[in-house]
């Protein structure tokens, strides 16, 4: 099994790379939908929550409420370490068995999909071990533009987003490998695909 790890800056174009990939026949694994798996109603991690944070993080159903939550925590970075010391752990734990499930095939290409990679490997410094870190990145222009546009967000709100993660700086010091999605998406598929060679290469060899 040959693991990589994906990040990057929101809006930075992780999707469409990780799409890409998985064309090519990469196993994805996704933090976002790991982390949205381990609030469900029910789950240790959401009762979790509800206690940090107070029951105006919880709607009426009894499902997390994300806009409230992020409203709080996106502009506060002591509440937003609270909520990444819930949602890492368990996310940790249940990623660590997927990457388990996919090494059944020792010539599997993984694709851990980490948008806070940095700020979870902090957290938690043994981390997963990648066999190669691959870094998406567009400038913050570009990124709060595309906010802006296709999320409909406010300026504020996105910078806010961007301003909560890792910077660009913290992110490129960790990559082996560098997407630049800043141009057009033609030239950002030629490096994923050129990236896929060299995982698909290197997971055959170590069979």
């Amino acid at each position: 099994m040959y693991l990589i790890g994906l990040t990057g800056g929101i809006a930075a174009g992780k999707s469409t790379v990780a799409n890409r990939l998985v064309e090519h026949g990469a196993v994805h694994i996704d933090a976002d939908q790991l982390a949205r798996a381990v609030v469900e109603p029910g789950t240790p991690g959401l009762a979790a929550i509800s206690e940090t944070f107070g029951a105006g993080v919880i709607r009426a159903d009894g499902s997390l409420d994300r806009a409230a939550l992020g409203a709080h925590v996106f502009s506060n970075a002591a509440e937003l370490e609270k909520l990444n010391a819930i949602v890492h752990p368990a996310v940790r734990e249940l990623s660590d068995s997927l990457i388990r499930e996919a090494s059944a095939d020792p010539q599997a290409v993984v694709v851990y999909d980490v948008p806070l990679l940095i700020e979870a490997s902090t957290a938690q410094p043994h981390a997963h071990p990648f066999d190669l870190i691959v870094v998406v990145h567009a400038s913050e222009e570009t990124r709060l533009r595309r906010m802006v546009e296709l999320r409909a967000m406010s300026e504020t709100d996105a910078a806010n987003r961007i301003n909560s993660q890792a910077s660009d700086a913290e992110r490129l010091a960790v990559a082996d490998v560098v997407i630049d999605t800043d141009g057009t998406l033609e030239h950002t598929l030629a490096q994923v695909d050129e990236l896929w060679e060299r995982a698909h290469k290197a997971a055959a060899l170590s069979h």
